[in-house]
């Protein structure tokens, strides 16, 4: 009997199959690695960026013109866990029964590291014992060079790439850049959310990224394909879900990616859809979600709070210093609102948006503005 698969995915890339999209996207990181130009790919959390690279990589093996390796370097925090990572990212790609992954396993032993296995997943983990930070930037080096000698080019992708401006080495955004400028074989994909940090990484002319990739800014699959690939994959399915079923449901999470396929996911469940069984499984996530929102209270000042409360009830705020807006919620004067900007920015929990008419404001988790919206 065949399986039948839920596929709307919320977790790990399967294949194409369960891909919406991004055509666009696909072609330019394709063009860009063909002809040797790096990429910065960004998008806020959510919006399938990973998915993207997975997608591009599954093209890759299929044209088998091109090796690739991801690394997700969102953990590290400083440039020993960032070879770490990378040399586990290698030992992924390149098994160590193949002819690469034993040459791999080779240098790797040079370095004399402790080898273990994940107990979940059984994925190869490997300590480094640095003795001083020439070792570590020598080791860094090697593994780059290693990628570079295979016999096809190498297209590295590191997601979350902003983390290395918290490493407390001043030094290394210079150094990455340097060993990258030695490669001749391989070109990155430097992915990551926090779109500021990103940004003046490579746009400031005092940084060594500075004018050394292609930009693609992530945005919102186009609604039409969206709505489309939804009914498309319910049909396959088996299920009927009415067109006033999508548009709902797709207003609702506001196209993003990752909340879309969440309520399609749980509405996969159902053999026919129509609005009121959306709004019945919209309002059951947020009533699961509801304890981890009170923590979130926690986490953060009651003006913040209040000012998160303001965003959710307008959904997105342009004006964010006037006295209509702030008078309208209590907010106080433009320097305390800017105050809680910023703060709520760093820790991700207000998303900003820029555009050709200056910048606009929201709450960064959409399920969260939904109930702040029913709660408040």
């Amino acid at each position: 009997m065949k399986k039948d698969i839920n596929p709307f995915l919320v977790k790990k890339y399967i294949s194409k199959s369960y891909f919406c999209d991004r055509e666009e996207e696909l072609d330019l990181l394709f063009r860009n690695a063909k002809n040797g130009m790096d990429t910065t790919l960004i998008s806020p959390r959510r919006l399938g960026k990973t998915g993207l690279i997975y997608r591009f990589f599954e093209h890759l093996e299929e044209e088998k013109s091109m090796d690739f390796v991801y690394v997700d370097i969102y953990s590290s925090r400083n440039l020993s866990d960032f070879i770490m990572l990378l040399a586990e990212a290698i030992l992924e790609k390149f098994s160590i029964k193949s002819s690469v992954g034993k040459k791999f396993m080779k240098l790797l032993r040079s370095f004399r590291p402790l080898f273990s296995f994940d107990e979940i997943t059984g994925a190869p983990q490997v300590q480094f014992n640095f003795q001083s930070v020439s070792d570590q930037e020598f080791t860094l080096q090697k593994l780059l060079q290693f990628i570079d000698l295979q016999s096809k080019p190498v297209v590295v992708a590191i997601d979350e790439f902003q983390q290395i401006a918290n490493y407390p080495e001043k030094n290394i955004e210079a150094l990455l850049r340097t060993y990258i400028q030695q490669l001749k074989h391989v070109n990155f994909i430097f992915s990551g959310s926090q779109k500021h940090t990103l940004m003046e990484m490579f746009l400031s002319a005092k940084r060594p990224f500075y004018a050394s990739t292609q930009f693609i800014n992530l945005e919102s699959i186009q609604a039409d394909k969206y709505k489309l690939f939804i009914r498309q994959n319910f049909e396959k399915g088996k299920r009927n879900i009415s067109t006033d079923s999508i548009d709902y449901l797709m207003d609702w999470t506001k196209g993003y990616t990752f909340y879309t396929q969440s309520i399609c996911n749980r509405l996969y469940n159902y053999r026919k859809i129509d609005v009121d069984i959306v709004k019945k499984e919209c309002l059951q996530l947020l009533n699961e979600n509801e304890p981890v929102y009170f923590q979130y209270r926690k986490l953060i000042t009651s003006k913040q709070w209040n000012f998160m409360v303001a965003l959710a009830k307008e959904e997105s705020v342009s004006q964010i210093y006037t006295q209509e807006f702030s008078g309208k919620y209590d907010l106080g004067a433009a320097s305390t609102i800017k105050r809680i900007l910023d703060a709520l920015l760093e820790k991700e929990m207000i998303l900003e948006s820029a555009s050709k008419d200056g910048s606009s404001f929201c709450v960064y988790d959409v399920f969260l503005m939904r109930w702040l919206q029913r709660t408040y």
